[in-house]
């Protein structure tokens, strides 16, 4: 199979779709943005993830007989395997997605966010930057490294504040949030020092289709279609600004054609809607999808639970650059992409049933089950 996609690659005409290695594409963003590449010939994709607990590769399996696609288990921090795959494929970027993403969980264990996101990021720039220095001059100039981070980085804002942009400075608050502060930073000095091409998106929180079930918008839709609590922490007032998946992967797309090396570029959806609001919102488009028993309303499964440690009260974006560089803004509406979402997990039940592992369920007991006894014993 390798020898195939390398012969395609090499013997093709021009307009043969350049190859991208693409780290931590079976998560949620990684494997819409892969899906989304292939679906529209942007790229020749090599798929390199560890395959840890976020992962799942029944996200990718309709690309089993797609020529123009490898996957590979491995991690970034694994120098000789990354050396490889960049000898043996010849990939024209890496598009960086690899991470520990959830904040509870880096509250939790924030060591291992640290070991991924920062140590991890900082071999695969290695790395990358030695197969970068011996590329030919034309392969060398067109090269480029996406690291794709968070609105995280940039803290908190107050509910007046103005949206965040690309000025903004890092002052994360969550281990989660400082690990992949300490990612971006080390792509910064790559470029600044090395001068290897670099570019940085930072992005709000993703949603819609494959999104693994600890997030508030999928763990949200499946208790309410199970009849479980909906548990929304603290008062429920935190803003969050949604931006629907392949909106986001257009905006990549675009970023690594056309984007200045260097340069950070905010990419957010304009929705923003407080948890509460979210969660409410589902539960009125499952009232009309699945309507349970007579006078019930999956709102009255809402339950408050005690807040997370430092939890930032809104994010929003500023997606002017975005706009005026490279003519991007987001296609879909808030109401428009959630009811695609739900649709979405109500007509996959199998996925469902598979990526709800042992690890899973563990998880949730450990995170929810405690924190609603104890909120409801104050």
């Amino acid at each position: 199979m390798n020898d195939l996609f390398k012969s395609e690659r090499h013997g093709c005409s021009e307009e043969t779709p350049q190859t991208v290695l693409v780290t931590g594409g079976a998560g949620f963003i990684g494997a819409n943005f892969i899906l989304q590449a292939r679906g529209a010939q942007w790229y020749n994709v090599v798929n390199l993830d560890k395959l840890t607990y976020a992962s799942n590769l029944q996200n990718l399996t309709a690309l089993e007989n797609d020529s123009g696609y490898r996957f590979v288990r491995g991690d970034i921090g694994d120098p000789e395997l990354v050396s490889h795959l960049l000898e043996q494929y010849q990939p024209d970027a890496v598009i960086n997605f690899a991470a520990e993403s959830h904040v509870d969980r880096s509250i939790l264990n924030p060591l291992s966010f640290a070991l991924t996101n920062v140590t991890g990021t900082l071999q695969l720039l290695e790395t990358c930057r030695a197969y970068w220095q011996k590329l030919p001059l034309h392969k060398h100039e067109r090269f480029r490294f996406l690291q794709v981070s968070t609105d995280e980085v940039y803290g908190s804002l107050g509910k007046t504040d103005l949206p965040f942009c690309e000025n903004n400075p890092y002052e994360p608050n969550s281990p989660y949030a400082a690990s992949k502060a300490g990612a971006d930073h080390f792509v910064r000095a790559y470029y600044h020092t090395y001068g290897l091409p670099t570019l940085i998106t930072n992005c709000s929180n993703n949603y819609g289709p494959r999104q693994f079930p600890e997030k508030l918008i999928p763990l949200t839709i499946l208790n309410a279609m199970e009849g479980q609590l909906l548990p929304i922490y603290g008062d429920g007032q935190n803003i969050r600004d949604w931006l629907y998946v392949s909106d986001h992967c257009e905006a990549l797309h675009l970023v690594l054609q056309q984007g200045k090396v260097g340069e950070t570029y905010c990419i957010g959806g304009q929705n923003e809607q407080t948890n509460l609001m979210v969660v409410e919102k589902i539960c009125t488009i499952l009232d009309e999808l699945l309507p349970s028993k007579p006078n019930f309303s999956h709102s009255s499964l809402i339950t408050f639970v005690k807040d997370r440690p430092g939890h930032d009260r809104r994010y929003a974006i500023d997606c002017t650059k975005m706009n005026r560089e490279l003519g991007w803004k987001p296609t879909e509406s808030f109401d428009s992409g959630l009811l695609k979402t739900v649709q979405w997990y109500i007509n996959h039940p199998q996925w469902v049933e598979q990526i709800r592992t042992g690890a899973y369920q563990s998880w949730i007991e450990q995170n929810y089950t405690d924190r609603t006894a104890n909120y409801l014993s104050v």
